[in-house]
């Protein structure tokens, strides 16, 4: 499936739809560019899985996990550089009994369980992404 969105909300409406079809232990990949709505695609997943409080990138902490009645783990890998086996220790529990959402998989290499939906965002112009989903979900 490719959509493009004209605004972030249409981004997070797009991420509900997929996230209607997760469930705890699901894992999606979420790669772009910097800027181009990685983190606004995760928000609109999680709102639609239950969570209420701020849902805000994990850059500098790695990962967020946020208790809702479908758990979220929303990870963003962007200042990893190769994951071993003592870090894939740290990051292990944010898969356990939640969806899992990953930003810039890319930098987990083989560490990372394999993905139930694979989305790509890129840059269309200044308001407009272009939003790829790559999934046996039947979206």
């Amino acid at each position: 499936m490719e959509v493009v969105t004209a605004s972030p909300e249409e981004t997070e409406r797009l991420a509900a739809r997929l996230a209607a079809l997760l469930e705890p232990g699901d894992v999606v990949s979420v790669s772009g560019e910097l800027g181009a709505g990685k983190t606004t695609f995760v928000r609109g997943a999680a709102r639609a899985l239950g969570v209420s409080g701020p849902v805000s990138s994990p850059t500098f902490t790695i990962g967020h996990r946020y208790e809702a009645p479908t758990p979220v783990a929303h990870l963003d890998l962007y200042r990893v550089q190769g994951i071993d086996p003592e870090e894939w220790g740290d990051l292990e529990p944010y898969f356990d009994d939640a969806v899992a959402f990953v930003e810039w998989p890319e930098h987990g290499g083989d560490w990372l369980p394999a993905a139930r939906a694979v989305v790509t965002l890129g840059h269309v112009d200044e308001t407009h992404r272009i939003v790829r989903i790559d999934s046996d979900l039947g979206l």
